[in-house]
């Protein structure tokens, strides 16, 4: 390639990895009569896309990485803390701390000495009257976590629900079949029933697990990652928006190609 034809070739103004709604605001045509205020609105919604959730996921490392030092280092020997050698702390150590000692405990409870450890030492905390029902407790959910997060496992799919009042209707995600006790009595007599969980809004950690007929509960074809995008969003963000965004971007880009002029071929 001459340097004539370089100095004319198009240069690429969005990376491909940028998601949908940042190509919409930075490829978007301006139209004649395009005033300054508009173009500055543009480029400030443009920045904050871009900083906002950047900023927003550091904070939330920061204060984790600031949490997990704050609980872990207290147990670590002096002797053994960069911060007694170095003028500055040295964040993150903890949690480094933490990890190691978490791999350490999985491989021991792996072979047999682990494992008779840790039988007997749920065997003194079953002997507590009201820390064996917090233990168990706490065993269940986090055991029901980690199987969660398997393939094939339970919490893979959406429904919906009539709460909290007929017509009204919100998004739940079917842990599975009701067993035991619950499942056994079926109350109410309609058929099998099915275990879900229903987030409160903004908050999904928190919720209520509700027993319903199978037939109370419509499935549906969404996965459980845009389910957790509609609640935590508050529901401005959903499967159609974010489709709409990427056909936005999409028009955006074939509208500045044809705006673009002609290449012209110069002798080389």
């Amino acid at each position: 390639m001459s340097a004539s034809d370089r100095k004319d070739a198009p240069l690429s103004t969005s990376p491909p990895q940028l998601s949908a709604g940042l190509e919409r605001l930075t490829q978007e045509s301006q139209p004649k009569g395009w005033h300054l205020g508009a173009r500055l609105r543009n480029y400030f919604l443009t920045g904050l896309v871009v900083v906002g959730p950047v900023t927003i996921t550091l904070y939330f490392a920061w204060w984790f990485i600031n949490v997990t030092d704050a609980w872990i280092k207290p147990f670590v020997p002096k002797a053994y803390l960069p911060d007694t050698y170095l003028p500055f702390e040295v964040p993150g150590f903890g949690l480094i701390v933490g990890i190691v000692a978490l791999t350490l405990v999985g491989a021991l409870a792996a072979n047999l000495l682990g494992r008779t450890l840790i039988s007997f030492g749920e065997q003194m905390v079953g002997g507590m009257p009201i820390v064996r029902n917090i233990y168990r407790a706490l065993k269940q959910i986090f055991e029901s976590v980690i199987d969660a997060t398997g393939p094939g496992q339970a919490f893979q799919k959406v429904g919906l629900i009539e709460f909290p009042s007929k017509g009204l209707w919100s998004i739940v995600f079917v842990t599975g079949e009701t067993t035991g006790a619950v499942g056994a009595i079926k109350p109410g007599g309609e058929g099998d029933l099915l275990t879900v969980f229903m987030p409160t809004g903004i908050v999904p950690p928190t919720g209520f697990v509700c027993f319903l007929p199978r037939s109370n509960v419509t499935l549906l074809d969404m996965n459980v990652e845009d389910a957790a995008k509609v609640i935590i969003s508050a529901g401005m963000v959903t499967p159609e928006s974010q489709a709409k965004l990427r056909e936005l971007a999409e028009q955006a880009k074939q509208k500045k190609a044809k705006a673009r002029p002609p290449k012209i071929a110069t002798p080389g």
